[in-house]
């Protein structure tokens, strides 16, 4: 009896649905169905954020970063999947449930890179690029920035591709591209070539690192640090404030020099030209004593050697060390004078200077010339 009663209900529903407007009953089954995709949304995310409630760690946050897009995303997938059902024109059945579809794509791309970018920039916090010793922060961090572009670049071109694949007339064209996979698939590899050399390199980089950020590089013949490094490309800051844009590819394909490599320190030279009447030993002392006081100086390394004679002078050299190639230049300007100041007050004979012999003419013919008779 009671089957009877059921069986009468859904009857009595669908003649009073058959009694409807025609637009009004395919309304309430859109509006239904975003009600369920509403009520999927809740449950799975609730159910998520039971498993990581005491997780404060970066599954949880992720899960959290991803809460509010991924609410449309469930009520776009239920309406992918519920227009074809519904009783509407064919134009405007297919028209919504493409659109519908091409907003799911891009819904799902977006928030994909929100979690990649959210994923990145949670996991460096913990590095710091702002302190002395930051060799393992400009490894880590510059591993994933790199990596994070190039991770973006991706999924634009995969969302995009999704997104051009719902067309009929796009995928017309992609079957007809790959039977004739010939000189198109050549012109389009050629033109894709450079994009697709930068976008490897950096792949290499991330990997192999022969460059990092706030490295200290030599580039062109010019001196500066890496202040950026993008997916295709990496900007040099300049010792003068210049910006030099150099191609990825470029760290790979050509010599470089890179004072950073594995560690900051780095051992600086200054050059003085003087006279050989030029105490070395002395000089040696007074080096070591004010390279010694200077606060520049890392502790390692001080030396004074003659490096070169000459006709008239003598070339020393003088080695020091610093923590850092900035710090090493101002201790080279700083020993560079102090020296010279020295060697101007306490030996200032010592200074280059030019010899000559004269003689006098006294009118007569030499001894040990003859002399020249008419």
């Amino acid at each position: 009896m009671a089957w009877n009663d059921v069986i009468a209900v859904i009857e009595t529903m669908r003649d009073r649905a058959a009694s409807l407007p025609d637009f009004l009953l395919p309304s309430l089954v859109v509006l239904l169905a975003m009600c369920l995709g509403l009520l999927a949304y809740w449950l799975v995310f609730r159910t998520l954020e039971r498993i990581f409630r005491a997780n404060v760690g970066l599954a949880g946050s992720l899960v959290r970063r991803a809460r509010r897009p991924m609410r449309l995303a469930f009520v776009l997938a239920s309406l992918v999947i519920v227009l074809p059902m519904v009783r509407l024109p064919g134009a405007w059945r297919d028209g919504l449930q493409h659109i519908a579809l091409i907003l799911l794509i891009v819904l799902i791309g977006w928030t994909a890179i929100l979690l990649v970018n959210h994923f990145s920039e949670r996991s460096m916090r913990r590095y710091r690029l702002d302190t002395e010793d930051n060799l393992a922060a400009r490894k880590y961090v510059t591993q994933v920035r790199v990596l994070r572009r190039t991770a973006v670049i991706m999924l634009v071109i995969l969302t995009s591709a999704a997104v051009l694949l719902t067309f009929e007339s796009v995928q017309k064209y992609g079957v007809s591209l790959f039977a004739s996979a010939g000189a198109a698939g050549l012109i389009l590899g050629l033109a894709a070539r450079p994009v697709l050399a930068n976008l490897i390199a950096g792949i290499q980089i991330a990997i192999t690192q022969p460059i990092r950020l706030d490295d200290v590089v030599i580039v062109e013949g010019e001196w500066g640090w890496v202040e950026e490094i993008f997916a295709t490309y990496v900007v040099v800051r300049i010792w003068d404030w210049r910006r030099m844009v150099v191609p990825l590819s470029y760290f790979i394909e050509k010599p470089f020099q890179n004072w950073t490599r594995e560690s900051a320190s780095i051992i600086g030279a200054v050059f003085w030209h003087l006279d050989y009447t030029v105490p070395v030993g002395e000089a040696r002392t007074k080096l070591e004593e004010l390279v010694e006081k200077s606060p520049h100086w890392d502790g390692q390394v001080v030396n004074l050697q003659v490096t070169d004679t000459e006709k008239d002078t003598i070339t020393l050299r003088g080695l020091m060390s610093a923590r850092t190639s900035p710090q090493a230049w101002d201790l080279r300007c700083e020993i560079r004078e102090k020296m010279i100041d020295w060697f101007q007050k306490e030996y200032p004979d010592a200074l280059p200077r030019l010899r000559g012999e004269l003689e006098t003419y006294s009118g007569k013919t030499p001894r040990s010339q003859p002399e020249k008779t008419v």
